[in-house]
């Protein structure tokens, strides 16, 4: 394609993603996939009530809440306690069970 409108294409793309998406701190991303057939696991969550939800230092953002942000010196435990609660409170309240779209690896021995 012509050059110029890659370019503009693209700079739309990263327009839209700075107004839906928070940048205010670290994330992984999107944690969980989009359920088919259903709302996104965004709006999903926002409607259990868990925007701003936060364990510790780990915050689901309030800008959009498929994003867990890490406030600073969030620990590893927050963050899949803050994943649990939102599956749990999604499963309830639309009988959707969300599935992860990170990979979470096992602890390993030794390892702090």
């Amino acid at each position: 394609d012509d050059p110029k409108r890659i370019q503009d294409r693209v700079q739309r793309l990263w327009a839209f993603k700075r107004r839906t998406q928070d940048w205010t701190a670290p994330s992984a991303g999107c944690i969980f996939k989009n359920p088919s057939g259903t709302r996104g696991a965004g709006w999903l969550i926002e409607r259990a009530g868990l925007k701003g939800y936060q364990i510790g230092q780990a915050l689901i953002s309030p800008v959009h809440a498929n994003f867990i942000l890490n406030r600073g010196a969030a620990r590893a435990g927050d963050v899949l306690s803050i994943i649990e609660e939102a599956r749990a409170r999604v499963q309830r309240a639309f009988g959707v069970e969300l599935e992860l779209e990170v990979q979470v690896l096992p602890k390993q021995r030794g390892v702090p």
